[in-house]
């Protein structure tokens, strides 16, 4: 187990802040994990790792430094609103 600075949290903390979304790239010996697969970031913990609930159903953390994994901007859902009737 490592230790992470306070500084390190709080630079994770602020670019994952709850609800950022991630895709993983690669995690190593975590076959039902693939690449492409993404999530939703919900915290980060004291050990500096990205808590994620995957749209596989899984719980596994993201270890940044060891995980290869992006942020995903998701494209924003456009309001469909019907013009009055005239």
């Amino acid at each position: 187990m490592y230790e992470v600075s306070k500084e390190k949290l709080k630079i994770l903390r602020e670019k994952y802040p709850p609800g950022t979304r991630v895709r993983l790239n690669v995690m190593r010996d975590e076959p039902q994990m693939r690449a492409g697969l993404k999530g939703t970031v919900y915290g980060i913990d004291d050990m500096g790792q990205l808590e994620v609930h995957w749209e596989n159903g899984s719980g596994l953390a993201l270890i940044p430094g060891v995980d290869i994994f992006q942020k995903v901007q998701e494209p924003l859902k456009e309001k469909i609103t019907k013009e009055p009737s005239r």
